[in-house]
Protein backbone atom coordinates (compact mmCIF):
# COMPACT_ATOMS: atom_id res chain seq x y z
CA UNK A 1 0.00 0.00 0.00
CA UNK A 2 1.08 3.44 -0.96
CA UNK A 3 1.75 6.27 1.50
CA UNK A 4 -1.02 8.55 -0.40
CA UNK A 5 -3.26 5.78 -0.75
CA UNK A 6 -2.88 5.00 3.14
CA UNK A 7 -3.35 9.05 4.01
CA UNK A 8 -6.72 9.37 1.83
CA UNK A 9 -7.87 6.46 3.79
CA UNK A 10 -7.50 8.12 7.00
CA UNK A 11 -8.79 11.33 5.99
CA UNK A 12 -11.96 9.77 5.10
CA UNK A 13 -11.71 8.10 7.98
CA UNK A 14 -11.43 10.45 10.14
CA UNK A 15 -14.45 12.53 8.20
CA UNK A 16 -16.50 9.75 8.65
CA UNK A 17 -15.93 9.40 12.64
CA UNK A 18 -16.42 13.49 12.64
CA UNK A 19 -19.83 12.91 10.98
CA UNK A 20 -20.49 10.36 13.75
CA UNK A 21 -21.14 7.57 10.46
CA UNK A 22 -20.05 3.46 11.30
CA UNK A 23 -18.78 2.15 7.74
CA UNK A 24 -22.09 0.35 7.50
CA UNK A 25 -24.00 3.76 7.32
CA UNK A 26 -21.65 5.63 5.28
CA UNK A 27 -21.42 2.42 2.31
CA UNK A 28 -25.79 2.87 2.48
CA UNK A 29 -25.63 6.10 2.02
CA UNK A 30 -22.93 6.51 -0.85
CA UNK A 31 -23.60 3.10 -2.40
CA UNK A 32 -20.50 1.72 -1.80
CA UNK A 33 -20.07 -2.37 -0.85
CA UNK A 34 -18.83 -2.93 2.90
CA UNK A 35 -15.22 -4.25 1.34
CA UNK A 36 -14.60 -1.45 -1.04
CA UNK A 37 -14.87 1.48 1.94
CA UNK A 38 -12.91 -0.56 3.71
CA UNK A 39 -10.42 -1.48 1.45
CA UNK A 40 -10.30 2.18 0.64
CA UNK A 41 -10.14 3.41 4.46
CA UNK A 42 -6.91 0.86 5.31
CA UNK A 43 -5.06 2.56 2.47
CA UNK A 44 -5.38 -1.50 0.55
CA UNK A 45 -6.71 0.49 -3.04
CA UNK A 46 -4.28 2.17 -4.51
CA UNK A 47 -6.03 4.26 -6.83
CA UNK A 48 -9.65 5.08 -5.72
CA UNK A 49 -12.27 6.04 -8.33
CA UNK A 50 -12.61 10.05 -8.03
CA UNK A 51 -16.01 9.06 -8.37
CA UNK A 52 -16.32 7.07 -5.45
CA UNK A 53 -14.26 9.46 -3.43
CA UNK A 54 -16.97 12.14 -4.63
CA UNK A 55 -19.92 10.52 -3.21
CA UNK A 56 -18.12 9.63 -0.02
CA UNK A 57 -17.18 13.40 0.64
CA UNK A 58 -21.29 14.71 -0.32
CA UNK A 59 -22.44 12.30 1.63
CA UNK A 60 -19.89 13.27 4.60
CA UNK A 61 -20.54 16.59 4.07
CA UNK A 62 -16.86 17.78 3.68
CA UNK A 63 -15.16 19.00 0.28
CA UNK A 64 -12.91 17.10 -1.94
CA UNK A 65 -9.94 18.69 -1.17
CA UNK A 66 -10.81 17.88 2.75
CA UNK A 67 -10.10 14.78 1.62
CA UNK A 68 -7.48 14.78 -1.14
CA UNK A 69 -5.70 17.65 0.11
CA UNK A 70 -4.58 15.89 3.02
CA UNK A 71 -2.69 13.44 0.86
CA UNK A 72 -1.42 16.18 -1.68
CA UNK A 73 -0.15 18.34 0.83
CA UNK A 74 1.16 15.84 3.33
CA UNK A 75 4.06 13.78 3.18
CA UNK A 76 4.61 10.58 2.39
CA UNK A 77 5.40 7.83 4.20
CA UNK A 78 6.88 4.39 3.22
CA UNK A 79 5.51 1.62 4.77
CA UNK A 80 7.67 -1.61 5.01
CA UNK A 81 7.18 -4.73 2.64
CA UNK A 82 4.94 -7.24 4.24
CA UNK A 83 6.79 -11.06 4.09
CA UNK A 84 5.67 -14.37 3.17
CA UNK A 85 6.34 -16.86 5.20
CA UNK A 86 7.80 -20.73 4.17
CA UNK A 87 4.57 -21.91 4.16
CA UNK A 88 2.99 -19.24 2.05
CA UNK A 89 1.08 -17.07 4.71
CA UNK A 90 0.55 -13.76 4.30
CA UNK A 91 -2.12 -12.42 6.40
CA UNK A 92 -2.99 -13.38 10.03
CA UNK A 93 -6.11 -13.06 11.82
CA UNK A 94 -6.53 -13.69 15.66
CA UNK A 95 -9.46 -13.84 17.93
CA UNK A 96 -10.07 -11.17 20.92
CA UNK A 97 -12.01 -13.52 23.51
CA UNK A 98 -10.09 -16.32 24.86
CA UNK A 99 -7.14 -15.48 22.91
CA UNK A 100 -5.84 -11.75 23.26
CA UNK A 101 -7.51 -11.39 26.40
CA UNK A 102 -8.75 -14.04 28.82
CA UNK A 103 -12.43 -15.14 28.81
CA UNK A 104 -14.97 -12.93 30.78
CA UNK A 105 -16.29 -16.18 33.03
CA UNK A 106 -15.54 -13.27 36.16
CA UNK A 107 -17.84 -11.61 35.56
CA UNK A 108 -20.80 -13.90 35.73
CA UNK A 109 -19.55 -14.28 38.99
CA UNK A 110 -19.21 -10.53 39.54
CA UNK A 111 -22.76 -10.28 38.67
CA UNK A 112 -24.37 -13.21 40.86
CA UNK A 113 -22.67 -11.37 43.49
CA UNK A 114 -24.14 -8.32 42.65
CA UNK A 115 -27.83 -9.33 42.06
CA UNK A 116 -27.90 -12.19 44.08
CA UNK A 117 -28.78 -14.29 41.33
CA UNK A 118 -26.72 -18.07 40.65
CA UNK A 119 -24.16 -18.03 38.48
CA UNK A 120 -25.09 -20.71 36.16
CA UNK A 121 -28.80 -18.77 36.05
CA UNK A 122 -26.45 -15.61 34.94
CA UNK A 123 -24.32 -17.53 32.31
CA UNK A 124 -27.26 -19.25 31.04
CA UNK A 125 -29.02 -16.57 30.14
CA UNK A 126 -26.42 -14.54 29.05
CA UNK A 127 -25.46 -16.89 26.33
CA UNK A 128 -29.32 -16.95 25.31
CA UNK A 129 -28.60 -13.77 24.19
CA UNK A 130 -25.35 -13.40 22.78
CA UNK A 131 -25.66 -14.17 19.67
CA UNK A 132 -28.73 -12.08 18.80
CA UNK A 133 -26.41 -8.82 19.94
CA UNK A 134 -22.89 -10.08 18.86
CA UNK A 135 -24.69 -10.39 15.25
CA UNK A 136 -26.34 -6.88 15.26
CA UNK A 137 -29.95 -8.15 15.69
CA UNK A 138 -30.21 -6.53 19.02
CA UNK A 139 -28.55 -3.36 20.26
CA UNK A 140 -26.68 -3.09 23.62
CA UNK A 141 -29.52 -1.43 25.38
CA UNK A 142 -32.17 -4.28 24.46
CA UNK A 143 -29.44 -7.37 25.83
CA UNK A 144 -29.49 -5.31 28.89
CA UNK A 145 -32.94 -5.15 29.10
CA UNK A 146 -33.82 -8.72 28.17
CA UNK A 147 -30.89 -9.99 30.15
CA UNK A 148 -31.75 -8.41 33.00
CA UNK A 149 -35.78 -9.15 32.57
CA UNK A 150 -35.19 -13.23 32.15
CA UNK A 151 -32.78 -12.98 35.25
CA UNK A 152 -35.54 -10.78 37.08
CA UNK A 153 -33.73 -7.10 38.14
CA UNK A 154 -34.08 -4.43 37.70
CA UNK A 155 -31.24 -3.30 35.36
CA UNK A 156 -27.84 -4.55 33.84
CA UNK A 157 -25.10 -2.69 32.44
CA UNK A 158 -22.86 -5.39 30.68
CA UNK A 159 -20.30 -3.50 29.32
CA UNK A 160 -18.96 -2.56 32.75
CA UNK A 161 -18.52 -6.21 33.90
CA UNK A 162 -16.81 -7.55 30.67
CA UNK A 163 -14.56 -4.72 30.74
CA UNK A 164 -13.49 -5.17 34.21
CA UNK A 165 -13.39 -9.00 34.01
CA UNK A 166 -10.63 -9.29 30.97
CA UNK A 167 -7.09 -8.78 30.37
CA UNK A 168 -4.60 -8.80 28.22
CA UNK A 169 -2.89 -11.98 27.51
CA UNK A 170 0.41 -10.94 27.77
CA UNK A 171 1.95 -13.71 25.53
CA UNK A 172 -0.41 -12.60 23.05
CA UNK A 173 0.57 -8.68 23.19
CA UNK A 174 4.16 -9.92 22.46
CA UNK A 175 3.67 -11.95 19.81
CA UNK A 176 0.66 -9.71 17.84
CA UNK A 177 3.40 -7.00 17.86
CA UNK A 178 5.82 -9.36 16.18
CA UNK A 179 3.69 -10.37 13.87
CA UNK A 180 2.21 -7.13 12.69
CA UNK A 181 6.08 -5.73 11.79
CA UNK A 182 5.96 -8.65 9.54
CA UNK A 183 2.53 -9.32 8.03
CA UNK A 184 -0.81 -7.72 7.52
CA UNK A 185 -2.48 -8.27 10.48
CA UNK A 186 -6.64 -8.56 11.66
CA UNK A 187 -8.71 -8.70 14.27
CA UNK A 188 -11.95 -11.27 13.58
CA UNK A 189 -14.15 -11.20 16.76
CA UNK A 190 -17.98 -12.20 17.22
CA UNK A 191 -18.25 -9.40 19.89
CA UNK A 192 -20.80 -6.96 21.27
CA UNK A 193 -21.47 -3.31 19.59
CA UNK A 194 -18.84 -0.98 20.40
CA UNK A 195 -16.61 -3.54 22.22
CA UNK A 196 -13.58 -2.92 20.56
CA UNK A 197 -13.18 0.54 20.40
CA UNK A 198 -13.50 0.35 23.93
CA UNK A 199 -11.15 -2.38 24.34
CA UNK A 200 -8.75 -0.42 22.17
CA UNK A 201 -9.04 2.86 24.33
CA UNK A 202 -8.53 1.13 27.40
CA UNK A 203 -5.58 -0.85 25.98
CA UNK A 204 -6.92 -3.95 26.47
CA UNK A 205 -6.11 -4.66 22.92
CA UNK A 206 -2.51 -4.28 21.88
CA UNK A 207 -1.98 -0.81 20.75
CA UNK A 208 -1.02 -1.73 16.91
CA UNK A 209 -2.32 -0.73 13.47
CA UNK A 210 -4.61 -3.37 12.18
CA UNK A 211 -4.95 -3.75 8.54
CA UNK A 212 -9.10 -5.43 9.14
CA UNK A 213 -10.98 -5.39 11.88
CA UNK A 214 -14.02 -7.51 11.58
CA UNK A 215 -16.58 -6.73 14.14
CA UNK A 216 -18.90 -9.76 14.04
CA UNK A 217 -21.71 -6.66 15.50
CA UNK A 218 -20.87 -4.21 12.35
CA UNK A 219 -20.78 -7.33 9.11
CA UNK A 220 -23.67 -8.91 10.81
CA UNK A 221 -22.42 -12.71 10.72
CA UNK A 222 -20.72 -15.18 13.15
CA UNK A 223 -18.21 -17.70 13.65
CA UNK A 224 -18.62 -19.98 13.12
CA UNK A 225 -21.07 -18.99 10.10
CA UNK A 226 -19.96 -19.07 6.98
CA UNK A 227 -20.43 -15.63 5.81
CA UNK A 228 -18.57 -14.49 8.17
CA UNK A 229 -15.38 -15.62 6.99
CA UNK A 230 -16.12 -14.32 3.32
CA UNK A 231 -16.25 -11.29 4.04
CA UNK A 232 -13.13 -11.57 6.31
CA UNK A 233 -11.07 -12.43 3.51
CA UNK A 234 -13.12 -10.12 0.97
CA UNK A 235 -11.15 -7.49 3.34
CA UNK A 236 -7.63 -8.50 2.97
CA UNK A 237 -5.28 -8.53 -0.44
CA UNK A 238 -4.29 -12.53 0.47
CA UNK A 239 -5.74 -15.40 -1.09
CA UNK A 240 -7.40 -18.24 1.40
CA UNK A 241 -4.27 -20.18 1.13
CA UNK A 242 -2.27 -17.47 2.60
CA UNK A 243 -4.63 -16.45 5.34
CA UNK A 244 -3.91 -17.87 9.21
CA UNK A 245 -6.40 -17.70 11.62
CA UNK A 246 -5.81 -18.10 15.23
CA UNK A 247 -8.75 -18.89 17.58
CA UNK A 248 -9.16 -20.86 21.19
CA UNK A 249 -12.48 -22.56 19.38
CA UNK A 250 -11.70 -25.36 17.40
CA UNK A 251 -15.53 -25.29 15.65
CA UNK A 252 -14.70 -21.70 14.11
CA UNK A 253 -10.93 -22.79 13.37
CA UNK A 254 -12.56 -25.79 11.35
CA UNK A 255 -14.93 -23.68 9.85
CA UNK A 256 -12.28 -21.77 8.51
CA UNK A 257 -10.20 -25.07 7.84
CA UNK A 258 -13.14 -25.75 5.33
CA UNK A 259 -12.74 -22.21 3.18
CA UNK A 260 -8.85 -22.74 2.69
CA UNK A 261 -7.83 -21.10 5.42
CA UNK A 262 -4.73 -22.18 7.39
CA UNK A 263 -5.77 -22.65 11.26
CA UNK A 264 -3.93 -22.61 14.31
CA UNK A 265 -5.33 -23.44 18.07
CA UNK A 266 -5.00 -21.08 21.07
CA UNK A 267 -4.31 -22.52 24.43
CA UNK A 268 -5.39 -20.10 27.25
CA UNK A 269 -3.44 -22.04 29.48
CA UNK A 270 -0.51 -22.59 27.84
CA UNK A 271 -0.49 -18.87 25.98
CA UNK A 272 3.56 -19.01 25.84
CA UNK A 273 3.81 -22.23 24.38
CA UNK A 274 0.96 -21.41 21.85
CA UNK A 275 2.54 -18.10 21.05
CA UNK A 276 5.97 -20.08 19.88
CA UNK A 277 3.67 -22.11 18.13
CA UNK A 278 2.05 -19.22 15.74
CA UNK A 279 5.90 -18.14 15.30
CA UNK A 280 7.19 -20.86 14.38
CA UNK A 281 4.30 -21.48 11.77
CA UNK A 282 5.52 -17.57 10.64
CA UNK A 283 9.07 -18.52 10.02
CA UNK A 284 10.01 -17.23 6.68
Amino acid sequence: MGGESKKLGESIQAARKSAGMTQQQLCVAADLSYSTLAKIERGAIASPSIFTVQRIAEVLGVSMDNLVGAVVHGHSGHLPAKKTSKNGIRFVYFDINGCLVRFFHGAFTQLAQDTGVPSDVIESTFWHYNDAVCRGEIDLEEFNTLFAEKIGVKSIDWKPYYMQAVEPIEEMVELITWVSEHYSVGLLSNIMPGFIEDMRRSSLLPGISYDVIIDSSQVGAIKPEESIYKIAEAETDAQSHEILFIDDSRTNLMAAERLGWKVMWFDSYRPAESAERVRSALDF
